[in-house]
């Protein structure tokens, strides 16, 4: 139970890598905001973290919108009392994968305005309460296609690098307040998301990674821990891959 007593806002927990981060943090005893787009998602990872005997509320939240999100803060320490991790792991981007010159400016919109500008607008609006306790933790959840890039997923992995270089900057600025910022770069990994590729992809995707698997979403789930634990109290400002060996950087 290493985060006894803590608070941690998980967004995009309705599924996937989301899902079990709230989970796993909730097992290590943190009382969880399950952040979701989708209020059903949302209300189904918080029955799960509450029928296991821990302590969680569902909030339905754009990421990439402002006012959204500093009232999702504003409630989460009205209801929890504080904040004292945030994980941002909120991410959009096309089922499958496809051209850059075939993508829409819309597309393009949408995707940073996620997977970028949520993990800004969310650091923005925890940041006064953390400097205040003089203490948090903020993991950011990028992807291995923010460091080596991946075809198909053009602009994806450029918001993915931006949040690598967000985070490095922004561990800069806030150490003197003893706030953590960290990043987990998943390499491919089983979620809904990955289930929508071909069968032939899915078949191939783990013949290239070293330890010849993707990765299961508790694996992600672990690193976070981790890093929201007082273990990496030491650790600002870096980049943990998770991929099976397939990144080694």
């Amino acid at each position: 139970m290493e985060l006894e007593g803590k608070v941690a806002i998980v967004t995009g927990a309705g599924q996937g890598i989301g899902k079990a981060i709230a989970l796993r943090l909730s097992k290590e005893g943190a009382s969880v905001a399950v952040v979701d787009l989708n209020p059903e998602t949302a209300e189904a990872t918080t029955r799960e973290i509450t029928g296991a005997g821990g302590k969680a509320i569902a909030i339905k939240t754009d990421v990439s919108n402002s006012e959204q999100v500093n009232k999702m803060v504003e409630q989460v320490v009205s209801e929890l009392g504080t904040v004292d991790i945030l994980v941002n792991n909120a991410a959009f981007v096309a089922d499958l994968p496809q051209k850059f010159i075939d993508e829409t400016e819309d597309y393009w919109d949408r995707v940073i305005a996620v997977c970028l500008k949520g993990n800004i607008l969310c650091s923005r609006a925890v940041l006064d309460t953390m400097i205040e306790k003089q203490s948090g933790k903020i993991v950011n959840i990028s992807s291995d296609a923010g460091r080596v890039g991946q075809s198909g997923q053009t602009v994806y992995s450029a918001t993915k690098g931006g949040i690598i270089s967000f985070s490095k900057a922004l561990a800069k600025e806030v150490a003197r307040y003893k706030i953590n910022v960290n990043c987990v770069s998943p390499g491919a990994t089983d979620t809904p998301a990955f289930q929508k590729n071909p069968e032939p992809v899915k078949e191939a995707v783990p013949k290239g990674i070293p330890l010849r698997r993707i990765a299961k979403p508790e694996d992600i789930a672990g690193a976070v821990a981790f890093l929201c634990s007082s273990d990496a109290d030491y650790m600002t400002g870096q980049v943990l891959s998770v991929s099976g060996g397939y990144t080694m950087i």
